[in-house]
């Protein structure tokens, strides 16, 4: 019995540490503008979002990307669908720029050309 009391435990607290991280996921801020906000945290080889980036809806979007490397870095968007480039540009060590693109029902991909890191695809837009 206090084995079973003991994996139950272990189990509990291996399912919060994978989970935490999802849990604390905001829902995207829309402004009285019309516009959407998505906060992105570039690291040195991947990109961590303060929102939910599921769910998205078309219009227009304001992505807030801020450079938490030691490195120059980069940050480029693109239309899912046709891979037309919608914004790019580089970030300096601790530098936040703004990019603010209209997303349509075909998605968009973004990613870091400098360090290069795997696209993030959001294709499910509404």
């Amino acid at each position: 019995m206090k084995f079973i009391k003991q994996m139950t435990s272990v189990f509990i607290l291996i399912s919060a540490f994978i989970t935490a991280p999802f849990a604390s996921a905001a829902t995207p801020e829309t402004r009285a503008d019309g516009v959407t906000v998505i906060h992105l945290d570039e690291y040195s080889g991947y990109f961590s979002a303060k929102e939910t980036l599921a769910g998205l809806k078309a219009g227009e979007y304001e992505f807030v990307v801020t450079n938490k490397s030691d490195k120059l870095v980069g940050f480029q968007i693109q239309n899912f669908k046709t891979h037309e480039g919608l914004d790019m540009f580089p970030l300096e060590p601790g530098e936040q720029r703004i990019s603010r693109v209209t997303v349509t029902t075909d998605g968009v991909r973004f990613r870091c050309p400098i360090n290069p890191t795997p696209w993030y695809d959001i294709d499910g837009i509404n």
